[in-house]
């Protein structure tokens, strides 16, 4: 009978030769930290069985993210940090999550890799975006496509969004909220509505482009950029905690005084990650 040493130490030959091998499985270089995400949970817990049922979860989500996702995706996964930003949100299989204004769908078909088939993802896309670009129609249209997706396409004053969930998130677009062209309580609105979609300790992550700190709102119109201040405040009026925030995505280099989609910068804004919790 071998010793008790013995097979710990057969479990970690173990892991590094399944950590190799999903290394090189096609299309999974969003996992390129993986052996660093599995020390680090093997440190915080304490615990081989944990490390491993992370490496077994983050191995099958390699497997559906290369069903689910372009390559044109997977070319922007470095730049967006996306491995962490999944991570930071606290993402797991099985979990129902909503993504506001999804855009390209990029997100959507990240979350919908996350989830799993266990899982399931609401992509709200608001009217007024399908009515201002046919990009915005077709995006939501493809994630239909998806087996564990539904979009709604509500007015952007009301999401409509489903009960219960447990993660609402939104990248590159709260600052939207805040264009001239929509009420000026939108915000308030969206804030109020993904507060009572969520379960009690559901959270709300936020990404968006960073603003000169003090600027507020300036940046909105014209660069669309918002101070990170000006997010925190408006949703922990919503009633939510900020739990964490995370400065994975700043750029040092970014004056954030320029416009986003200015082709010096656009691409690579430094942005601010916020992930906030619905008290319960």
């Amino acid at each position: 009978m071998r010793s008790t040493s013995s097979r710990t130490a057969a479990r970690f030959l173990m892991a590094g030769l399944a950590a190799s091998v999903m290394a090189g499985c096609s299309g999974a270089d969003i996992f390129k930290d993986i052996n660093d995400y599995t020390n680090e949970k093997k440190a915080e817990l304490g615990a081989l069985n944990e490390a491993a049922a992370a490496r077994r979860y983050w191995r099958s989500y390699a497997i559906a993210d290369m069903t689910i996702r372009t390559e044109a995706d997977r070319e922007q996964d470095n730049r967006r940090q996306t491995f962490d930003t999944m991570r930071f949100a606290s993402m797991n299989k099985g979990q129902r999550v909503a993504e506001l204004m999804m855009g390209s769908g990029y997100y959507t078909r990240v979350l919908s890799a996350v989830v799993g088939p266990e899982g399931h993802v609401t992509a709200w896309q608001p009217a007024q975006f399908i009515v201002f670009g046919d990009q915005y129609a077709s995006s939501a249209d493809a994630a239909e496509q998806l087996a564990n997706v539904d979009v709604i396409r509500s007015p952007i004053t009301a999401p409509a969004l489903p009960t219960g969930l447990d993660l609402v998130f939104t990248a590159q677009n709260y600052h939207d909220m805040h264009l001239a062209a929509f009420p000026a309580d939108t915000a308030q609105r969206v804030n109020a509505a993904v507060f009572q979609s969520l379960k009690p300790g559901g959270y709300y992550v936020v990404i968006d482009h960073d603003a000169v700190p003090g600027s507020g709102l300036a940046g909105v119109q014209h660069m669309h950029r918002i101070d990170v201040a000006t997010v925190i405040e408006e949703v922990t009026a919503a009633g939510f905690v900020l739990e964490e925030q995370n400065d994975v995505l700043f750029r040092p280099d970014d004056a954030r005084t320029t416009d986003v989609f200015d082709p010096a910068v656009r691409g690579i804004t430094s942005q601010f990650m916020l992930r906030f919790r619905k008290p319960g």
